[in-house]
């Protein structure tokens, strides 16, 4: 059995780590496009979507326009969801933790 104050240190420390891991994800960034770069999507670690870019040549087709709007934001939030649960799991790497557990 574990020693219970030096697991409570632990939790407290990644506790700790989780809130700045947290805090860096709102200032790190991921970007994703459509349509051959037609439109460009930047989100932040936390899911936050921060701008949308659309080139000037590709807002002349407005019915493929909201398909290729939808497909970035889509892949620009997958990959802030992928890299947050890398950093993640560098956090809690040392607990033996299950993945997906956080």
């Amino acid at each position: 059995m574990k020693d219970p104050l030096k697991m409570l240190r632990q939790v407290q420390q990644m506790q700790g780590r989780m809130e700045k891991l947290q805090k860096e994800l709102e200032n790190e960034t991921v970007e994703a496009s459509a349509g051959g770069g037609a439109v460009t999507v930047v989100a932040t670690g936390t899911q936050k979507l921060v701008s949308v870019g659309v080139d000037p040549d590709a807002a002349g087709d407005s019915e493929m326009l909201p398909d290729l709007v939808v497909a970035a934001v889509n892949e620009a939030l997958e990959r802030s969801k992928k890299m947050a649960s890398e950093k993640m799991q560098a956090v809690t790497a040392g607990l033996g933790l299950p993945p997906g557990l956080l």
